[in-house]
């Protein structure tokens, strides 16, 4: 549950194919898709590729067909928070946020209207779980516990009335798989609480519930996938899973950097560094255009990238030196950059044995205020105990 990063997949893809051809099928004989579901299906597309513009567009004409129908206001708060997670001007990342909060009270007075007629209308639910997710990573960043703690609560009571009502909506599965699989990832007091107000932190319960939301999923279902590949790239350290789902969605998403940066990690993960070094070079010339999507605010998460090739290289001293570039930036945006490097530079220092200063820099990435993240996982493990190179193989 945490940077713009948004956010992250996993099941043999030979199953998925079949699931793919039964699913293809199975369409041939069902209904035909409504308007409000195509202008969704539509504006996620777009909000996946950072056109979010004309994800907007498409939300609204969904929200149109049914002005009552709590779903599209829902997704209209989602492109709200990715408008505000993309922007680096804060009065226009301001306003972002302000417009996402009115976007789920909209959902929220619609769906409670629905749901007060007919406690069993998962449509609602579901939809009211999607917005308070977002008003959940809201308030997290926000720093604003109390109020994360309230979303967090009523999200996964909707979240459980959906999958009892309607079992077969197994967009509801990315949200309940993120939060079990993360919970058990959270620090001991705050997992303990999270599993008295929400629920048990379970890493492969969870993956299994994302891995069905990617597979079989509907609207969430790139959301799904993304965020598996966030998590067996840097959670389960089984980057060649998702190598191939990577490069899909890049594929399909050209305009989204993020499945760039993703894909050229697993490739240095994996030892193919020309493959990766010739992402990052596009990813470079990208943002030396300038061009939108691509900003200079980029440049420290470049570096970072370079530094993590370099590491997988063994090239310590340039890795190191593209760690230190990335620090440079302060800005609150690149804050979860500058964990990961502090991270990274521990790890330098243990596989140089100079244990004092891999400590300094895990507890520099711990003091860094950005909300927990795999980073932090990271710099809390290697603390108690020093980073050690896989043995080759």
């Amino acid at each position: 549950m945490n940077k713009r990063n948004a956010a992250h997949l996993r099941i043999s893809f030979c199953v998925l194919c079949l699931l793919v051809a039964v699913r293809g099928s199975a369409q041939a004989s069902s209904p035909p898709m409504s308007d409000q579901h195509r202008y969704l299906r539509q504006g996620i597309e777009k909000a996946f590729n950072l056109e979010v513009s004309s994800a907007e567009a498409f939300f609204q004409k969904a929200v149109e067909t049914d002005p009552e129908d709590p779903t599209g206001y829902a997704f209209l708060a989602v492109n709200q928070l990715i408008r505000s997670e993309l922007s680096f001007d804060p009065k226009q990342r301001e306003a972002s946020q302000e417009a996402m909060l009115r976007y789920v009270d909209e959902t929220l007075a619609r769906g409670d209207k629905r749901v007060g007629k007919n406690p069993r209308d998962s449509r609602a639910h579901f939809a009211m779980a999607v917005a308070r997710t977002a008003k959940f990573r809201w308030a997290l960043r926000q720093k604003r516990y109390f109020t994360a703690a309230d979303e967090a609560y009523c999200l996964w009571s909707s979240l459980e009335t959906v999958q009892r009502v309607d079992p077969e909506n197994c967009d509801s599965y990315l949200l309940t798989g993120m939060i079990r699989y993360h919970i058990d990832h959270l620090p001991d007091v705050a997992r303990f609480f999270s599993s008295l107000l929400i629920t048990q932190g379970d890493s492969r319960r969870g993956l299994a519930d994302v891995e069905l939301a990617a597979t079989k999923g509907d609207l969430l279902k790139e959301i799904a996938q993304s965020e598996l590949i966030s998590v067996y790239l840097n959670f389960e350290k089984q980057p060649a899973r998702v190598l191939t789902l990577a490069r899909d969605l890049q594929k399909k998403f050209p305009r989204n950097y993020n499945f760039s940066f993703a894909l050229a990690s697993i490739l240095s993960e994996l030892n193919q560094f020309k493959e990766a070094l010739a992402i990052a070079r596009e990813l470079e010339k990208g943002i030396a255009s300038g061009m939108p999507p691509f900003t200079p605010q980029l440049q420290p998460r470049y570096e970072q990238l370079m530094g993590r090739i370099f590491f997988a290289q063994g090239d310590y001293a340039k890795a190191a030196d593209c760690f230190q570039k990335s620090l440079m930036d302060t800005s609150d945006y690149n804050a979860r950059v500058r964990v990961w490097s502090y991270v990274r530079l521990g790890m330098i220092y243990d596989v140089r044995n100079e244990r004092e200063q891999a400590r300094d820099y895990y507890s520099m990435a711990l003091g860094i205020d950005s909300g927990e993240s795999v980073a932090k996982v990271e710099a809390r493990k290697y603390l108690k105990a020093p980073y050690k190179l896989p043995p080759k193989s």
